[in-house]
């Protein structure tokens, strides 16, 4: 959309228009703004494995970090929505026995989101902890 609210912007202006022609340069900048702070809060999310949990951290303004032990985990998924699979991505949810600590990890490469699937359901039967 940003070329046509150009064009629209600039064109009117360029034959004459009044000043106020060039308002139209205002849904092209909030545009921007948005996609740039899409990309600020996709950039946010990060996950490490240690050794007896998994780290998820994410969150530009109000950060919030997310720790799994490898024992309490009981369902690793990989999912792919339309959206997903248009950009070649997968999420990965990790089920808990406490349904507030469900994490999930969006916007990994599917083969990615599989290794860690298989790794993380080896360590979860390894380290599983009796409820």
């Amino acid at each position: 959309m940003g070329p046509p609210i150009l064009l629209t912007a600039v064109l009117p202006a360029a034959l004459g228009a009044p000043a106020w022609s060039a308002l139209a340069l205002a849904p092209l900048a909030l545009a921007g703004w948005l996609w740039w702070v899409l990309g600020r809060h996709f950039r946010s999310w990060r996950y490490r494995e240690r050794r007896d949990d998994l780290l998820i951290g994410r969150g530009v303004l109000w950060r919030q970090l997310t720790v799994v032990p490898y024992g309490r985990m009981q369902l690793v998924e990989v999912t792919s929505g339309p959206l997903d699979r248009k950009f070649g991505l997968a999420r990965l949810q990790l089920h808990t026995a406490a349904a507030a600590t469900d994490a999930t990890i969006p916007g990994l490469d599917p083969a990615e989101a599989e290794r860690l699937r298989d790794r993380l359901t080896e360590l979860g039967e390894a380290r599983s902890a009796g409820l």
